[in-house]
This record gives structure tokens, C-alpha cells and sequence, in this order.
């Protein structure tokens, strides 16, 4: 599931190549920007952003490798496609050093990245838009818990989309927004 146009277009490339049966996601939230889930206000266009310079030739972007979105020391944020914007907007807006790992895949997952950012933290979040129970960040836990259980300094959190819909709520509520990332990762940094 990748989070800007140069992995879409270099992930694709990578599945289409692949031997294997891959589930290439999109997220329409992102057709038209990077969107940091701030609804009130307006998209930059991927033409004016950096991340939506794509190159014209031939590229592949492994499906078994993870990218550090935004480096930091305090708290590793592990999440995929829409919600690495909504990350990075709540760890500028909280003020918080987060180190933010882009997955682009869930599977094959980059465990390495994964454990080597969290050895270096200490502490751990866990952000997609899929619902608390069964989602893909109960196994991100587990395998941190599993690979890095002496290394972790607080409880690891997680912010996920809600189990239960609201029949009159709006589409927007269900998604996890940069407020509720930010007091995750003020959490896990004064735990």
C-alpha cells in the first residue's frame, strides 16, 4: 500500500513482476495529495510536492522493504499509505522526534527496519485505519513485543480505525486523525 506516487508507481512494477499472488491497495485519499488528515484544509497537489516527481522510465521499489519516512529518536511510529501523513502531521503538530516507518507492504514485512528502529527508540506506535480487533497492527505488536521485548521502555500503542460503526456518524470519523496520533505518541514518549 504505498503512500506517494513514486512507490505506487515502483511498487506496482514490483507485483506485477512478482511470481507470487499480490494485493496492491490504494488509497483514494492520496489520488490527490498527500493528505494529512486535516479535513478542513486544503490538499497540496502532487504536482507541487516533492514525493510526486515520478521518473518516466523503468523502477521497482521491493515489496520487502520498508522506507524511513521521517527520522527520529524518541518513538518509531510503524504504519502504511495514508496514515504515514497523518503521522508525520501529528508528530510536527505534537512536537514529538518521531521516527516514522513507512511498511509499504504488510507482507513480506520488513522485520529488520522495524526492529532496528524500535532497538534505537525504545518506545513504539502503531497506526492503520483497519479496525482495532483482527487488524493488521495486532501482529505489528506482537512482533515487536516478540523481537524487542528488553529494548522497549513503555507500553506499545496503538491507533487504529473504530470496531463499531456510528450509524449518523461521517465517513471521516471512523479514520484515525492526527489528534488522536498525537496523544498516542505523547503517551508512549512520557510513559
Amino acid at each position: 500500500m504505498p503512500s506517494n506516487p513514486y512507490d505506487a508507481k515502483g511498487l506496482l512494477i514490483s507485483s506485477i513482476e512478482c511470481e507470487d499472488p499480490v494485493i496492491f491497495l490504494e488509497p483514494k485519499r492520496l489520488y490527490n495529495g498527500p493528505f494529512d488528515g486535516h479535513h478542513d484544509k486544503p490538499v497540496v497537489p502532487w504536482s507541487k510536492h516533492d514525493m510526486g516527481r515520478v521518473p518516466e522510465g523503468y523502477f521497482k521499489v521491493p515489496l520487502d522493504k520498508a522506507a524511513v519516512f521521517r527520522p527520529g529518536k524518541a518513538v518509531t511510529v510503524l504504519t502504511y499509505g495514508t496514515m504515514v501523513w497523518v503521522s508525520e502531521a501529528a508528530a510536527r503538530e505534537a512536537g514529538v522526534d518521531a521516527e516514522i516507518i513507512d511498511l509499504r507492504s504488510i507482507w513480506p514485512l520488513d522485520l529488520e527496519t522495524i526492529v532496528d528502529s524500535v532497538k534505537k527508540t525504545g518506545r513504539c506506535v502503531v497506526v492503520h485505519e483497519a479496525t482495532r480487533t483482527s487488524g493488521f497492527g495486532a501482529e505489528l505488536t506482537a512482533l515487536v513485543q516478540e523481537h524487542c521485548f528488553y529494548q522497549l521502555e513503555a507500553p506499545i500503542e496503538r491507533v487504529t480505525g473504530w470496531d463499531t460503526p456510528y450509524p449518523h456518524a461521517q465517513e471521516w470519523a471512523y479514520f484515525p486523525g492526527p489528534s488522536r496520533v498525537a496523544e498516542a505518541l505523547k503517551r508512549a514518549v512520557e510513559a
